[in-house]
């Protein structure tokens, strides 16, 4: 009996543990057409309808951003606000990074150079408008019920890269409401201003708390400015999401600990009431 409750914990343990894995969807290339599809695919796993509702919403089931509605004083040269989704248009998606801020490139016509600067190197998915941390290549992405401080988990996330050249440089992560690594992905390379579409949607009920978007290795400084010439420069355009629901807790560890001590305690209680009569357990 102490074997079979030995096992029962374990098995809790392992379960608790476990994650059934994602449906990735990827594809690259030289304009919008080559990764429509693969775009439109996700789309459908995910749910929702086509055309877009108040704050990207899609009859509840969707989220997308598509950088185009930002307003110009939000806009290179200013920073974005990192809760703009969750606050300004929300749809619950907070920011942060390592480096300074987030930037959203300008239209063409203002001040600023479309692009970043950097038309050799970009093009735009939906026009007109790109996103990029600023001073890193990090961006972390963290769910809320839109348009409160109540923290949510999604089911999908996918994004559309530009300019992935060197492999193995750019890639997502999802992270569970424990912060455990559920989900890594490197993103296709396709070349010069190529565009990579690559996303997962849970297969076996897991949540993502939070994606960790890594976008090449070099980073953008300020408009036409890199921090280094040499090593690749990856941004991205659209971010497309399943509806942040409110987080829904999950036992912690020591919850199994007290299971386990509990099914000790049984165990011995009967082995106890057993040994009054005189027989063997």
């Amino acid at each position: 009996m102490l074997r079979k409750a030995l096992l029962t914990t374990a098995l809790l343990l392992s379960v608790s543990a476990a994650h059934g894995g994602f449906l990735t969807f990827e594809a690259a290339g030289a304009d919008p057409a080559a990764i429509t599809s693969t775009r439109d695919a996700f789309r459908t796993a995910v749910g929702g309808g086509t055309t877009v509702g108040a704050n990207g919403s899609f009859g509840g089931m969707r989220r997308e951003i598509n950088w185009d509605g930002v307003p110009n004083s939000f806009a290179d040269p200013n920073f974005l606000p990192a809760n703009f989704f969750n606050t300004n248009s929300p749809r619950g998606a907070v920011f942060s990074t390592p480096g300074s801020g987030f930037m959203v490139s300008t239209n063409a016509g203002e001040s600023s150079s479309a692009l970043f600067g950097f038309s050799r190197d970009f093009q735009t998915f939906s026009a007109q408008r790109l996103f990029t941390a600023i001073d890193s290549s990090i961006t972390d992405v963290n769910f809320f019920v839109p348009g409160t401080n109540t923290a949510a988990t999604t089911s999908a996330f996918g994004l559309i890269f530009v300019d992935v050249e060197v492999e193995n440089l750019t890639k997502l992560e999802f992270f569970d409401q424990n912060d455990a690594l559920i989900f890594s992905k490197n993103a296709s390379v396709f070349g010069n201003q190529g565009l990579t579409f690559l996303g997962g949607v849970a297969n076996a009920g897991e949540r993502i708390s939070r994606v960790r978007i890594t976008s090449g290795q070099n980073t953008i400084i300020s408009n036409g400015r890199l921090g280094n010439p040499n090593d690749d420069v990856v941004v991205m355009d659209d971010f497309l999401y399943a509806e942040p629901v409110q987080l829904q807790r999950v036992p912690e560890p020591p919850t199994f600990a007290l299971l386990f001590l509990g099914l000790l305690a049984v165990f011995n209680r009967r082995r106890l009431r057993l040994g009054r009569f005189g027989w063997n357990v």
